[in-house]
């Protein structure tokens, strides 16, 4: 007799938000079906980087089933429950290691890590996953991922509001930046995340008040530490006419070292990974909004790091005048928990640009579909607030599955 509690498959075409998918999927234990993955591409299917990301959500779950076709351009993905870094389920010592090998570095670090965190506070146990590999990029890259700074300063703060906040830390432990062509990155960095909740708090976030303070973190990975200094001198000319509390901190590291990878007379010897610096600045208002900005050097060179201070600051700036209590980077971390929580309606305020985006419509669009349930908008209204549009949530009031209440 045919199994009654097969849920049908929800369709989907292109490899576009396929992360955000992937991870509804998961949260909400609809089983999705993506067709049409870069048919018309030379390299047809899933690229290195999101098979990587699927098997990494493999190891954080348990019972998902994964099929491809035979081009790889179809996915089917039936989710598991989510179990963190639990004994036995692909965790060894309470700790999952995950490689991202050199195919997959186009993304930075934290294209693995924003997600994953989203999926920890709904896990079985707490989750400790620790990425490396010669594709681990810990600054920030030119597909737009932010460097794990800026996920450390100013998104996971974030989960604060929802009730999220013990036992939470991100950790650099080897810093690398993006390789140019033939060369490897070898970063390393860790995710502790032990706060695992039934429901995240309704959210209700409606003044942006004024940036109090700028904190930010100049890192130069074996490069000299003179660039970080001039970057920082740079960046405070700048913001200091602004908001005199502003302090950037500065880390200088050695460029990190792959085994097996050395010369023709030492094969087994060690070579050194990417080189580089950057820049990564963090605003916080008086109502504890936050909102950042990341720049690196690319790696073929060639900018100074005057320029890198000057338009980090610069963006920074554009953020903040962008309006609304969140910014672009940490929309999805932000309306996914909301949507995620009790049955009852968030509200928060977004800027006119930043609700516009491409990334931010098509999320809405997807959260109806897994959850049935549509987001509403109003403007503000407010003389100080023009351009602001306020955005309600409903919860979907799944939580967490995996722990259930008496």
């Amino acid at each position: 007799m045919a199994d009654e509690t097969v849920q049908p498959l929800l369709q989907f075409e292109g490899h576009r938000h396929l992360t955000t998918r992937l991870l509804l999927s998961t949260l909400t234990g609809r089983p999705i079906r993506i067709s049409k993955i870069r048919p018309s591409s030379t390299r047809p299917g899933l690229t290195p980087y999101e098979t990587n990301f699927i098997r990494l959500l493999d190891s954080v779950t348990n019972g998902a089933q994964i099929q491809f076709s035979m081009t790889g351009t179809t996915l089917v993905y039936r989710p598991g429950l989510i179990t963190g870094s639990a004994e036995g389920l692909g965790a060894m010592g309470g700790v999952i290691r995950h490689e991202i090998p050199r195919e997959c570095s186009r993304r930075g670090a934290s294209w693995w890590l924003i997600p994953l965190a989203l999926l920890a506070p709904f896990a079985k146990d707490k989750l400790n996953v620790v990425l490396h590999g010669e594709g681990c990029i810990t600054s920030s890259t030119p597909a737009g991922d932010v460097s794990v700074d800026s996920v450390r300063t100013a998104i996971l703060p974030l989960y604060k509001s929802f009730g999220i906040e013990r036992n939470i830390e991100l950790r650099v432990l080897k810093r690398s930046c993006v390789p140019s062509q033939g060369k490897s990155a070898g970063g390393e960095v860790q995710l502790v995340f032990g706060h695992q909740v039934r429901l995240p708090k309704t959210l209700h976030v409606m003044n942006k008040g004024r940036v109090k303070k700028i904190r930010g973190v100049a890192y130069a990975v074996g490069v000299s530490g003179s660039n970080n200094a001039r970057m920082i001198e740079t960046a405070r000319g700048i913001l200091n006419k602004f908001v005199p509390d502003t302090y950037i901190f500065s880390d200088v590291s050695r460029a990190p070292l792959i085994s097996g990878l050395g010369s023709k007379s030492d094969p087994n010897g060690k070579t050194k990974g990417a080189v580089g610096f950057g820049l990564s600045l963090v605003a916080e208002s008086s109502t504890d909004c936050i909102y950042s900005a990341d720049v690196a050097s690319p790696p073929q060179g060639g900018v100074t790091p005057e320029d890198l201070g000057k338009q980090c600051a610069y963006q920074l700036l554009e953020k903040i005048s962008a309006g609304g209590c969140v910014e672009i980077t940490s929309t999805t971390t932000v309306l996914l928990l909301m949507a995620m929580g009790s049955e009852d309606v968030g509200r928060v305020c977004l800027g006119r640009d930043v609700l516009g985006t491409e990334e931010v419509v098509q999320l809405g669009r997807d959260v109806k579909v897994f959850t049935g349930a549509a987001w509403g908008f109003r403007s503000k209204g407010t003389a100080d607030a023009e351009g602001e549009i306020v955005v309600s949530v409903v919860g979907k009031g799944v939580g967490n599955v995996g722990r259930k209440v008496a």
